[in-house]
């Protein structure tokens, strides 16, 4: 694994729960916007090429998602409320942070999900489908912000555009101290801090019902 960069090991916990990030109704807001969109295109993944070269490709059977591209004005009420929590996520990670890629807001559908995946890396299996091993893809990546605008909660009945039931946050190899491995159910405004190396990969499992939709970022920095 290429990447070096781990969280304090001091803390109770390896990821950061930030709650109320955004208030209720500007998680609406946000979902109003994606809904309304004209922007919408399948998300895609990165694979390496020749080494330095990286290659993003739509594949469905890996990733069923859809990507927005944010108004500004949601960009900028996002950086607003992002500053004021920089301070907190900089001292948890014991790291100051530098650049930042664009906004994506994901609109996972029932049935969409997103099979295990590191964010700066490509994973290596082998004929068995092993994984072996890992190759870096996106190194300016290392730290992962999820900012959910929309809320789980497990239903027997069809969820509403703000909730959704399944599309679970799994990380493959956290574990509690149960020996179960770690899900994330957050609610609207919930934001999830982590590194992206491969020791969080992480999946979203299949949206059962309702609306699942999340602002992510990637972010760079000097540790």
């Amino acid at each position: 694994m290429e990447s070096r960069f781990f969280p304090n090991p001091y803390l109770d916990y390896p990821f950061l729960i930030i709650e109320n990030f955004l208030t209720q109704e500007q998680c609406n807001l946000v979902v109003s916007e994606i809904q309304n969109s004209s922007t919408a295109h399948k998300a895609m993944i990165k694979s390496a090429l020749l080494n330095s070269v990286v290659s993003p490709s739509v594949n469905e059977k890996m990733r069923k998602t859809t990507l927005y591209k944010l108004p500004e004005y949601l960009e900028t009420l996002y950086q607003e409320n992002f500053v004021k929590y920089q301070n907190n996520i900089e001292n948890t990670f014991s790291m100051a942070l530098t650049t930042a890629t664009q906004i994506q807001a994901l609109e996972y559908l029932e049935g969409d999900f997103y099979m295990k995946h590191a964010d700066d890396s490509s994973e290596i299996l082998n004929k068995e489908k092993n994984t072996t091993g890992f190759i870096c893809v996106a190194p300016q990546r290392k730290l992962t912000t999820v900012l959910f605008v929309s809320s789980h909660e497990t239903r027997k009945t069809d969820s509403t555009l703000h909730s959704f039931d399944g599309g679970e946050l799994i990380f493959n190899y956290l574990y509690d101290k149960d020996g179960k491995q770690v899900s994330l159910q957050p609610k609207a405004g919930d934001m999830v801090v982590f590194p992206s190396n491969p020791c969080f990969s992480h999946e979203v499992l299949p949206v059962i019902s309702g609306y699942r939709a999340t602002l992510v970022q990637w972010h760079n920095c000097i540790s």
